[in-house]
């Protein structure tokens, strides 16, 4: 081969192997940057930088420090009609107070007293009836009494009325004593025996009762049972009624109990009871058999269909309005006592019109009554 033919290829050849050095240089140089890249972004991450107060906006958790108690009662709002304020156990029915009823639920005394077997008392006839969550409370009193005295002798001279009857009342009592008002017999529609709560005892000896005697124990523990002697002569001038010993009102158990012991009359409490509202401090009472109440006072919406009326969640209660301005709420905190377990809270509302319970109850008293306990 000629020599300057082999000067040529080696020429050819070390320029070929100067090239793929240079190519192998790029292609390592290339990786190791790479893997510099790499591990850069591997090390530890710097700390922010700080932010100014101008910078961002701060949001500040509260964290109560109040301990949670699990014995603390917990109010819920209950819908109650606003008419329902008229209707219940406190209810204040008197000369500035109007009754708004109807659709009373009432039972026949003696009807009862013959499914119970009952022959220590009686009333007038078949026609006196009174509010069916009153006549069992009524009944526990008058067989405590009987099973101390053995005296059977007492008879319900007046319960409920319609107001057709309480005018007739009325007109008769003006007749008589020739006054142009009456301060024995309340005027139609303002009358607590239109409401079913009250009656009036009389007994069948001497067709009177004072309250003396063996019925001076009925007299004096009647709160025990849920009831108040309404009308006295110490409270003559707010009640506007003459002393009535014969005249007892349901009112329910604590409320009987902190009346009786506090010397207060039915207007008195409905009064007090305003400045124990539930927003504030509330009534606390603890009868004779240590049990705990709680009372407090509700004002109405007039202007509202609905209230809603804060009762405590996990507790007994009943709401019955004041028949002025508001409800009264009454937690049972040791249960409801026995006597009461038959009622219900809020009180029922009804549609019956006043026509429809006057047509229905027009029998619900006779005439008779109209003799000297003829009252309130």
């Amino acid at each position: 081969m000629p020599k300057q033919k082999v000067s040529k290829e080696k020429s050819i050849r070390r320029t070929k192997n100067f090239v793929q050095l240079v190519i192998c240089l790029a292609v390592i140089g290339t990786g190791a940057y790479y893997i510099k890249d790499i591990n850069d972004r591997s090390g530890k991450v710097g700390q922010a930088p700080a932010i100014s107060d101008g910078d961002a906006e701060v949001t500040t958790v509260s964290v109560p420090t109040e301990a949670y108690d699990p014995n603390k009662v917990i109010y819920e709002p209950l819908a109650v009609k606003t008419t329902d304020k008229f209707r219940g156990n406190l209810i204040l029915v008197n000369e500035d107070h109007q009754y708004f009823g109807g659709g009373e639920d009432l039972v026949s005394i003696l009807e009862k007293n013959d499914e119970k077997g009952i022959d220590y008392f009686t009333s007038v006839d078949y026609t006196y009836t009174i509010l069916a969550n009153v006549y069992e409370p009524m009944v526990k009193m008058i067989s405590d009494f009987y099973s101390i005295y053995s005296n059977d002798t007492l008879t319900i001279y007046g319960s409920y009325r319609t107001t057709e009857f309480q005018q007739q009342l009325y007109d008769e009592d003006l007749a008589n004593t020739g006054d142009d008002k009456s301060t024995r017999v309340a005027k139609p529609g303002f009358s607590e025996h239109e409401s079913g709560y009250a009656f009036d005892f009389s007994e069948t000896v001497s067709n009177d009762y004072d309250g003396t005697g063996d019925f001076a124990w009925i007299n004096e523990n009647c709160y025990k049972y849920g009831f108040v002697l309404r009308y006295t002569k110490d409270k003559e001038s707010i009640t506007k009624i003459q002393p009535e010993p014969w005249h007892f009102r349901f009112v329910g158990i604590p409320h009987s109990y902190y009346m009786t012991k506090n010397n207060l009359c039915l207007e008195e409490y409905i009064d007090l009871l305003r400045k124990y509202p539930y927003d504030g401090q509330h009534l606390e009472i603890t009868d004779e058999d240590k049990k705990s109440y709680e009372v407090y006072f509700v004002a109405s919406d007039d202007g509202a269909e609905e209230n809603n009326i804060p009762v405590p969640a996990g507790k007994e209660y009943d709401i019955s309005g004041n028949n002025v301005d508001g409800f009264i709420v009454t937690v049972y905190n040791d249960g409801r006592p026995e006597l009461m377990k038959a009622q219900t809270a809020p009180a029922k509302t009804t549609t019956a019109s006043a026509e429809e319970t006057s047509s229905e109850n027009s029998e619900g008293e006779t005439s008779g009554e109209a003799d000297e306990n003829a009252n309130q």
